[in-house]
Formats: C-alpha cells, structure tokens, sequence
C-alpha cells in the first residue's frame, strides 16, 4: 500500500510539472534546466531488459505479426516523456543554456533507448530527437554521425535493432532540410550507412523510411542516381521474392527522380536485372517490374535509349509471351511489347529475327547434344556386349563442345 501512495504522489508530481512547463511566461534559470535533465536523466535512462523472442531468428513478416511488447512502467514513463518533450519544445528553454546539460552524453543516452521494444516509448523518442535536433544546432554533426554508428553495428554486427524505423523517419526530415549542394559529409551517409541499410533480413521492417531517405537524396542531388542504382543491384535479393518486390517499387521512385545523363550511365545492369525480374517465376516480382512502364518518365527513358535496353530485355519478354504460368504477366508483357513495337518497329524486328536465330541455334545445339549422348549410349551397350571398356571417340567430345 505504501508503495502504490508513493507512486501515485509521484505521479501526481510529474503531472504537475508538465503543467508548469506548458504554462511557463519566463526563461527557465539554469538551476531549473538542470534539475530538468537530471530528473529525466533518473528516470528514463535504465538498461533496457532483453525480451524472450530476441534469441529467436526470426523473418521480419513474422514480427510483423507479433504483438508489440511493451514496458510495464509506461503510465510512469510516459509523463515522464510528455514533461521532457514540452520542455525542449517550450520557448523558455534557452538552447545556449540547456546545451550544458542536454549534452553529448545526454544525447547518446537517449539514442540508445530506440532499441526499446515499446512502440510508444519510440514515438515519442522520435518526436523529441527530432525537436534537440532543431533547436540545439551545436549538436547536428554529433546527432547525425551517433545514428551513423548506430547503423554500421546493426548492419555489419547485429542486424538486430528495434528502432531503425524511427531513426530514418527522424533523418528523412534532416535530409530534407540539407542546404544544396549537398556536402560530401552527407554523401557519403548516403554511401557507407543508408544503401547498406538494405542488406539485413528485417529490411521489411524499415523499408518505407529507408526509401523516403534515399529518394530525398536523389531529388536534392540527381547526380546521386547512378550512385544509388548500382547500390540497390548490390545488394538486390537472390532468393527472397517479398524483398525483391520492395526493390523494384523503391526502384521507382528513385527512377522517377532520375535524369537521362544518370539513367544512362547505369542503364545496361539495371536492365540486365529487370530482364531476370521479368523472367521470375514469382508473378508478383515479374508483375511489378512491368509496371514499370505504367511510370511516364520511366517509359520516356526507356524510349530514349530502346535500342540499349530493348536488346537486354527482349528475350524475357518474348519467353514471358509465350510461356509464363500467370495471365496477367502474358498480358501486361503483351502490353510493354507492343509499345516497343509501335515505336521502333525496325529495332524490334530486329529484335525478334535475332532472338528467333539465337532460339533455332540452341535447338540446332541440344539436338547435336541429344544425337552424341545416344551414341555414348550406343557404344556403351555394344562394348557392353562385348565385354569391353567404353571408349568415347574424340569425334564424339568434339560434337557435344
């Protein structure tokens, strides 16, 4: 009983104190600013305890089916970050005065709480980093580099992190404000943190934010385009068709954003990946890759430079015509046919006479192999019958090279 009258007190107290921060007509003296800090400092800052699940290797689609686990002390925690947030967004909090104590280490504290479980306490870590980072100007380049490392041990050491999410929606605003032209600092985030952000398994978990970033990055600079493409082919999924999906939309974005000199530079790998798109067996990955020409400004570069990226991709639309399981991938692949044909109807003639030559030399290829097999076959059964060795004539060797 004792115990649930001193929380309740408590409660009460800090409740309290947020209304005296949001009613405040004067500057907060120093004094108050520093109790402030060591007030939220004692009551936020705690190790976070690991939950069950984080040993368990799990895909990210079945976290996202999980149940968010949450902290038991939220009630209390929760005024404790309301207070904290209306008094770094409160007018009376001096930034030149309030940098002693909101200071680097403070910072790299409250960073190391995204890792919480709890969606709730993250949001408001989110909204409230975002906030220092407007109004404490001295401490951007430490904010900015802090998420780094964050990024380089969840990608290269853990893979494991609860608030990736939250930390990109944060840099999505940062990188909006980036002064033009952007500096090389910021490029390279974009290089060594961002792109890779795209390797781990629970990328499904941050995808959304992660492409926001990126594409921000290509419309402040388009001559990041190329840079960006061949960083998403680097890390592009083999095996995992869901993640190759999220690729090809992001890919779209970033193209929509892209200029003929860039697309051109990076055209002939990007459509050699696309042409495998188009090919899969998975309709959906085969399905969103000829959306692609549903994109305006996508189509219009690709008109442009048809007689680069038409060659690259023809053979897996003419096999998707005639052999692909799923109706809407024959009829979409019918669709972005006929506009290469209405066109260039001279590329794609030559397109098809070349694919039509290269299809009878691989059947002209596997009937010489299946006539030298047979042979093989039919000396083995004779010197079988003979009691002989089998020996493969070098006449043989030679036709099935």
């Amino acid at each position: 009983m004792k115990n649930l009258k001193e929380k309740d007190i408590k409660r009460q107290t800090l409740l309290e104190l947020v209304d005296y921060v949001s009613s405040a007509n004067g500057k907060f003296s120093e004094s108050v600013m520093q109790e402030a800090v060591k007030m939220v400092s004692a009551n936020l800052f705690r190790p976070l305890t690991p939950q069950p699940r984080e040993n368990k290797v799990l895909e990210a689609f079945d976290l996202e089916e999980e149940e968010p686990l949450v902290d038991h002390a939220w009630p209390h925690l929760q005024i404790v970050y309301e207070f904290f947030l209306r008094f770094v967004a409160s007018p009376e909090t001096d930034a030149k005065l309030a940098k002693r104590y909101i200071d680097h280490s403070f910072v790299l504290k409250l960073l190391d709480l995204f890792d919480s479980e709890d969606p709730r306490e993250r949001e408001y870590l989110k909204t409230i980093l975002h906030r220092i980072y407007g109004k404490f100007m001295v401490h951007r380049p430490y904010i900015r580099k802090a998420i780094n490392n964050i990024f380089f041990r969840f990608i290269f050491e853990t893979e494991k992190h609860n608030g990736i999410a939250e930390l990109l929606e944060v840099l999505g605003s940062i990188i909006n404000g980036f002064a033009l032209p952007l500096k090389e600092e910021h490029k390279l985030f974009l290089v060594r943190a961002l792109i890779p952000l795209h390797k781990p398994k629970c990328l499904p978990m941050y995808h959304q934010q992660l492409s926001y970033c990126i594409t921000q990055f290509v419309e402040k600079d388009c001559k990041l385009a190329d840079t960006v493409i061949k960083g998403l082919l680097k890390y592009w999924p083999i095996t995992n068709s869901s993640k190759e999906v999220m690729f090809l939309s992001e890919l779209e974005e970033i193209l929509e954003a892209t200029q003929p000199a860039e697309f051109q530079r990076c055209m002939v790998p990007l459509f050699q990946k696309i042409a495998r798109c188009l090919s899969s067996s998975h309709f959906q990955v085969a399905e969103r890759a000829l959306y692609l020409w549903n994109n305006d400004h996508i189509e219009s570069l690709i008109r442009q430079n048809r007689r680069v990226i038409l060659p690259i991709i023809f053979p897996a639309l003419e096999q998707n015509g005639l052999n692909h399981w799923n109706q809407v991938v024959q009829s979409l692949t019918l669709n972005v046919r006929k506009i290469f044909s209405d066109t260039d109807p001279e590329l794609f003639e030559e397109c098809l006479n070349k694919f039509q030559e290269n299809t009878e030399k691989r059947e002209e290829i596997k009937t010489k192999h299946e006539a030298a097999w047979k042979r093989i076959e039919e000396i083995a059964v004779s010197n079988a019958a003979n009691g002989e060795a089998v020996l493969v004539p070098h006449v043989v060797a030679s036709e099935t090279s």
